[in-house]
């Protein structure tokens, strides 16, 4: 895990993985899935292959009492451009709305990163706008590009 997330593009097109990723990050982040599932705070998954093992992680941080979710995802810079992420992402849509009972699941990405956005869109997301200057990354202000797909979208 910590070879695969540790990779500077990784944490790059992320928010929340830091650089460098430290000896026992990994461990201390997959401690905690548990009880965050246990509190219906968060899904948290591996995303795998039979071939290769662990290429990455997805998970949902889930808002239960309005029944949406917060999707996202990482996948190893060696696995990029292999559909693991639309892959997983269509999954974890799935059981959202069926286990989960959810209506809504919406992502966001950076703008600079438009690869993500395929993978959202592949997944039936439908892009909702871009949040201008909205996070800091790295001390520089990024704009980023919303996705979702409700309940009623997968019937369509």
């Amino acid at each position: 895990m910590q070879g695969l997330a540790g990779a500077r593009e990784i944490a790059d097109t992320t928010l929340t993985i830091p650089h460098p990723y430290l000896d026992g990050m990994a461990e201390t982040w997959i401690a905690t899935h548990e009880d965050a599932w246990k509190q219906q705070d968060r899904a948290t998954f591996a995303i795998t292959s039979l071939e290769e093992g662990v290429v990455g992680a997805i998970g949902l941080h889930l808002r239960l009492a309005h029944q949406r979710a917060e999707m996202g995802y990482w996948v190893g810079l060696p696995f990029w451009n292999r559909g693991y992420a639309t892959e997983a992402a269509r999954a974890i849509i799935a059981f959202g709305f069926e286990a989960l009972g959810l209506n809504r699941i919406h992502a966001s990405h950076l703008a600079r990163n438009p690869a993500s956005g395929r993978v959202m869109m592949k997944a039936g997301m439908r892009f909702e706008g871009t949040l201008r200057q909205h996070v800091l990354k790295w001390g520089r202000a990024e704009d980023l590009s919303e996705y979702a797909i409700l309940r009623s979208d997968r019937a369509v």
